[in-house]
């Protein structure tokens, strides 16, 4: 489509711009609650419902401190919660055997919202760094991160979480060929209704360090993940990421991290027209929160502006560590 404006003073763009009223029938544009998923970090060790140091204003949860966030969320019009563990350090070991146990400590969080709070959907994740003691998404062997042994284990992960009552499935390891066998795991479960949000886009980014605070995989993360995220140079290789992710079964597709890579969503949402998801994740919280909290930008403001920033790039929703601050702002 060929815009057409004719010239000044025919075309006064700040007409549009004059009043609240005008402004309002000219946005393209809409942030809504409806956009959001909420990370929330969950703990059974000492230290839940203390600040993360790095992440101003976030907490690990108990179970009970889950629930109640879940009834927080839907109270808000949240329609998902995302979880992320931090694991006893007593029960990270080199085989993971922690990830897919049916009764860990994250199932059981997975049993509990579901029973208390059921209209809310639960987005899992699925990577092993929360259960390694090396700190990495996959199994190590002699240096290596190995593909196809880890994507059997994250089979296994899945399973155990849809069988705990998950709603949507969000493999975060970017291994090759897991979607595809995770899809045919579930199906042949009889989880045919379980959904699939593919990390099908996740670079190997400097912006997740807080989060790996967060998780405590910080201290036991031996060397980089550039071996299985990727580039962040990389933009065709996004592409084809995600689109052999759609043809193994991905229902949704996120791009990972957010605001430094709205081109990548872009495209994605031009070149493939499926439901995309950005995860706005903690460097990038942790900017705006800290900055925020020196008084050195109005922290409501940017944090709009950068949730509408995926909304204009085409993104159908993102996750964000805002989501209830957000939601509280949307409904007034």
């Amino acid at each position: 489509m060929t815009p057409i404006t004719p010239s000044f003073p025919a075309a006064r763009f700040r007409r549009m711009r004059s009043t609240a009223a005008l402004r309002d029938l000219a946005q393209e544009n809409r942030l809504s609650v409806k956009d959001l998923i909420w990370p929330i970090f969950i703990t059974d060790v000492a230290g839940a419902d203390v600040e993360i140091p790095s992440m101003p204003g976030v907490v690990r949860r108990s179970l009970h401190g889950a629930v109640d966030a879940a009834r927080e969320a839907a109270d808000l019009g949240i329609p998902a919660i995302c979880l992320f563990p931090y694991t006893d350090p007593v029960l990270k070991t080199e085989s993971c055997e922690e990830a897919w146990n049916p009764d860990n400590f994250y199932n059981q969080v997975i049993r509990a919202i579901k029973a208390a709070v059921p209209e809310i959907a639960i987005m899992t994740d699925v990577a092993l760094d929360p259960y390694n003691a090396n700190g990495h998404d996959g199994f190590v062997r002699d240096g290596v991160i190995v593909n196809d042994e880890t994507v059997e284990a994250l089979v296994k992960m899945t399973l155990a979480q849809a069988e705990s009552g998950a709603d949507i499935i969000g493999p975060s390891d970017m291994m090759d060929g897991r979607i595809g066998a995770m899809r045919a795991a579930l199906e042949g479960a009889g989880h045919r209704d379980v959904t699939i949000l593919s990390y099908a886009a996740k670079y190997a980014s400097a912006y997740y360090g807080p989060f790996r605070d967060a998780v405590g995989a910080s201290g036991a993360l031996k060397g980089d993940k550039k071996t299985y995220q990727m580039n962040p140079a990389n933009s065709d290789e996004a592409m084809r990421l995600v689109a052999r992710d759609l043809m193994e079964g991905a229902d949704m597709v996120m791009v990972k991290p957010g605001m430094p890579y709205l081109d990548i969503c872009y495209r994605v949402k031009t070149e493939f027209g499926v439901p995309t998801f950005a995860y706005q994740v903690s460097g990038e919280y942790a900017m705006i929160a800290g900055a925020a909290r020196n008084g050195w930008i109005n922290g409501e403001a940017v944090m709009l502006e950068s949730l509408m920033a995926f909304r204009r790039a085409g993104c159908d929703g993102v996750l964000t560590y805002f989501a209830p601050e957000v939601a509280r702002i949307l409904k007034t």
